[in-house]
């Protein structure tokens, strides 16, 4: 009585429309994996919780881009984008800036600033600037102290 003749045309037409549905929505997932930004904040939280001087690497192997700010980070990559907020913060970013970068590729701060005023300065308009997407491979990480004045550059 409710059973549907399979010989009917609109039976066809609806069998047709569903299964253009199912395979656009799986032509439509991704597939890549989205970055791993989680990761990465907890390699700055490690850093940035230190007492001391420390330095950490991240790799972010599935990431084309990532946007750092003084509060959190993004990734994005083939897969999508993810977001990850920092426990201890606020860091600066350090790719702004030719001299902060150099300072987080190891260079000691009084090669490249003139006094712990102008290292602090600096840090402080890094973190106040917009973050912007930069390619990248890795997430690198570290905390300087200079006379009194303790920044940790992200970039």
């Amino acid at each position: 009585m409710f059973d549907v003749p399979l010989d009917a045309w609109y039976v066809w037409v609806g069998l047709a429309v569903a299964s253009g549905s199912v395979f656009g929505v799986a032509s439509a997932m991704p597939t890549a994996a989205p970055p791993e930004s989680t990761g990465a904040a907890e390699t700055v939280d490690s850093v940035a919780a230190s007492d001391y001087a420390a330095v950490g690497d991240h790799p972010v192997p599935n990431a084309d881009a990532a946007r750092i700010g003084a509060e959190s980070l993004s990734l994005r990559g083939a897969g999508g984008t993810t977001h990850a907020r920092f426990r201890y913060g606020p860091v600066t970013p350090a790719r702004g800036s030719e001299r902060l970068s150099d300072v987080l590729d190891g260079a000691p701060p009084e090669s490249r600033f003139d006094s712990p005023t102008a290292f602090e300065r600096a840090a402080n308009a890094a973190r106040s600037d917009d973050p912007e997407w930069r390619n990248v491979d890795r997430i690198s990480v570290r905390r300087v102290s200079w006379e009194g004045v303790d920044v940790v550059l992200v970039g």
